[in-house]
């Protein structure tokens, strides 16, 4: 189970810190990945990184404005997300699963879901 949070209104340019707490599984097992929605849109990668902590992967839109993490002890992944834009408002999923390197970007990568959080950058 993944249950995410940290998602909220922020004026752009400012920070928000996603969190997602996986309970169940084997979480050091797991690819973690970020992905977010517009209403009527599909849903979009976001961030990834490895089981191993050790590889992270972006999107190109958000490329040295967001860092993603993992933490083994709590089974935790974040995303902290700096300098944001109106067009990254958007619903935030985590999802995890054990995908290939080609499919890390994509949603059948992965086949745990969180809830989704909400997050509305203001101009």
């Amino acid at each position: 189970q993944l249950q995410a949070s940290g998602g909220g209104l922020v004026q752009a340019g400012g920070s928000l810190r996603l969190s997602c707490a996986v309970s169940g599984g084997t979480f050091s097992r797991y690819g973690m990945a970020w992905f977010r929605q517009v209403p009527g849109e599909e849903r979009d990668f976001v961030a990834a990184i490895r089981s191993t902590g050790g590889y992270t992967y972006y999107s190109d839109s958000v490329r040295g404005r967001f860092a993603i993490s993992r933490d083994g002890a709590k089974h935790t992944v974040d995303l902290q997300m700096n300098s944001l834009k109106p067009e990254d408002t958007a619903v935030y999923y985590c999802a995890a699963g054990t995908p290939i390197l080609s499919s890390l970007r994509q949603e059948s990568g992965y086949f745990h879901w969180g809830q989704g959080t909400q997050v509305t950058v203001s101009s």
